[in-house]
């Protein structure tokens, strides 16, 4: 669109924006036609929460080993071929996994690796999976 005048040629860049306003009023008019002018309740009886019930808290089993390799279940001393059993005892006494007690694992700075690996297979395989380790600060 050009506008003239005796001396000089001047375009005018002025945007035309009623075909915006246009849209946009007909959207506006969509969205309320189909805008629901009444919501209605639909009745439904849902189930009365009660107290909430903890889950029962399982008391950490302690497994300590020492520099020598000797492993203590819960202050008491107990061979490698016996700890798998233990670990599969108290594993059968819970039918969910997650509210199996913890096993906490405790090892002395000089123990060995592999008695570390034997004590986590052993757990692992008798289908105990909270396992914890203490840090006792010692490095």
């Amino acid at each position: 669109m050009t506008f003239t005048n005796d001396n000089n040629v001047r375009r005018m860049a002025d945007m035309n924006i009623t075909p915006l306003v246009d849209v946009m009023l007909v959207l506006l008019i969509i969205f309320m036609v189909t805008m629901p002018l009444r919501t209605y309740g639909i009745g439904i009886d849902l189930p009365q929460a009660g107290p909430p019930v903890p889950p029962p808290v399982a008391r950490p089993i302690d497994v300590k080993i020492d520099a020598a390799g000797q492993i203590t279940w819960n202050g008491s001393s107990m061979p490698l071929s016996a700890l798998q059993g233990a670990m599969k005892i108290e594993a059968g006494r819970y039918s969910d996994p997650f509210q199996q007690p913890v096993v906490q694992i405790d090892t002395d700075k000089d123990a060995r690796y592999d008695d570390l690996a034997n004590v986590l297979s052993s757990a692992r395989n008798a289908g105990l999976v909270r396992i914890g380790f203490v840090d006792n600060g010692q490095r």
